[in-house]
């Protein structure tokens, strides 16, 4: 065989791994914004329009708090342990919850 034979087909692969690796990634990325999408689905049908709204501007703050509270509040409402919808003044106190358990504490030694 030529080298440029061997160099074409090395080039061929790299190519197809890329491909792969692309496509692999396309499809998580995908699937990720159908679970988001299902995911805002539900809280749509769980909280009031206000509460919406504070849970979007807290995930413009602080997504990962966010998403704790996301959780949350899935959880609490498929199990039955809160009525639905959810207001407001019940998702502030959810919040206090999650966010005493995800509240990181500094101490600072001098």
């Amino acid at each position: 065989m030529a080298e440029g034979e061997i160099e074409d087909r090395e080039l061929e692969e790299l190519r197809r791994k890329k491909l792969e690796e692309l496509q692999k990634k396309a499809e998580l990325e995908r699937q990720a914004q159908i679970v988001a999408a299902q995911r805002r689905m539900a809280l749509k049908r769980i909280l009031t329009p206000e509460a919406l709204a504070r849970l979007d501007n807290i995930r413009i703050v602080r997504p990962e708090l966010a998403e704790a509270l996301e959780q949350q509040i899935i959880a609490l409402a498929s199990s039955g342990r809160v009525k639905v919808p959810i207001d407001d003044n019940t998702l502030k106190k959810i919040l206090e919850a999650v966010y005493s358990q995800t509240r990181k504490e500094y101490k600072f030694r001098l």
